[in-house]
């Protein structure tokens, strides 16, 4: 293991000492897809003898969505964590006591959310020690991520926190670059960018791809990218979570203080031994998981407000609603008729294409 860890470093170290101009520009995309590839090598593990039995850390994904809780021992994410279940939750906090990290599902809105307390990140976990793999593993099906911060101590903390979950390829509050890449068997490498680069050029492509064993494919930048953005599209690996901080302890602020936190992007302060701005919280976090509610109908009743069939907004068709519910429904559907905003006509025969919106109420008829 420390083999790795120490060329990173190395590379890393070199980097650093490195001047950024033009001229090393091309140098630099090498080492940047050097460090890459090594970090790859320690997320993903070598074949061989596995960690043994006994060191399960799967979390059984239940609810609508999935929030992991990353933060420094002692900023008071277990207090979070356990008013948050506490204030919101049934009375089951724990659906399942035996396995490790689930402390509690809320629900909200009338979605079932599951709260996640990922521990260990912090301490080298993206080296490869200790549980670390595993916990990577579960961040990755996050849907949202709240970085707990003490606010007394917020910045150092930040830092770290996002270098560690940068290092396992994910990506906070980022759009996956708009690079178009396709390898192919002869022709070189094509570059076209539809609009000025300021770091990429075709030296640079060329070199990165090149580290990549990879000299015949079209590179298509469609924004002004950087290295980064380049190894990133051709790991292909990476995830894109949305992530709020959360600064805690706001009761040992001034008020002062506290309008300047208020201005801080993707930022929420809190206090969570006291409860205060909860609802702020859990407003914003409903924001950024992107939801959408469709209420059911069966025929001849009122639709149930009380539990919706909860969607992500990017896929809100009716087929989508269908395999939701049971993998079968798809094939018995024959239309369904759709109440609300999505639709011009209340109600509205659709079909199986029909995209759905927040709130919408569905009655599917079977063949």
């Amino acid at each position: 293991m420390s083999g790795t860890l120490a060329k990173i470093a190395e590379i890393e170290a070199e980097m650093a000492r490195t001047q950024k101009n033009k001229a090393t520009a091309h140098h630099l995309g090498l080492l940047k897809a050097r460090v890459a590839k090594l970090r790859r090598e320690l997320i993903t593990p070598k074949g061989g003898g596995g960690g043994g039995p006994g060191e399960g850390f799967d979390v059984a994904k239940t609810g609508d969505a999935r929030i992991g809780f990353v933060g420094f021992p002692s900023v008071g994410k277990s207090t979070l964590l356990s008013n948050l279940a506490g204030v919101y939750s049934e009375v089951a906090a724990y659906e399942f006591t035996t396995l490790t990290t689930v402390p509690g599902v809320v629900r909200y809105k009338g979605a079932k959310i599951q709260l996640l307390d990922l521990p260990g990140i912090i301490e080298g976990a993206k080296d490869g020690k200790g549980r670390g793999r595993q916990v990577i593993a579960v961040a990755r099906t996050c849907n949202l991520i709240l970085i707990v911060l003490d606010v007394l101590k917020p910045l150092g903390h930040k830092k770290i926190i996002e270098n560690e979950l940068e290092g396992f390829g994910i990506r906070l509050n980022k759009k996956p670059p708009n690079i178009g890449f396709k390898k192919k068997d002869k022709g070189g490498i094509n570059l076209t960018a539809t609009c000025a680069q300021s770091e990429l050029d075709n030296e640079t492509v060329k070199s990165i791809l090149a580290e990549y064993k990879i000299h015949n494919a079209d590179v298509t930048l469609r924004s002004d990218a950087t290295a980064d953005d380049l190894i990133d599209v051709v790991e292909g690996n990476r995830v894109y979570i949305p992530c709020i901080y959360v600064l805690n302890k706001i009761d040992q602020i001034s008020l002062e203080e506290l309008d300047v936190i208020y201005k801080v992007p993707h930022c929420v302060p809190i206090s969570a031994h006291h409860r205060w701005n909860f609802d702020d919280l859990l407003e914003k976090m409903w924001d950024y998981l992107r939801l959408v509610r469709i209420y059911t109908k069966p025929k001849g009743q009122l639709p149930d407000y009380t539990s919706p069939v909860v969607l992500p907004d990017s896929h809100t068709a009716v087929e989508d609603f269908c395999t939701k519910i049971h993998k079968n429904l798809i094939k018995e559907f024959k239309y369904a008729l759709v109440w609300g905003s999505s639709v011009k006509h209340n109600p509205q025969k659709v079909g199986k294409d029909h995209v759905m919106e927040d709130e919408d109420v569905i009655q599917i008829v079977k063949k």
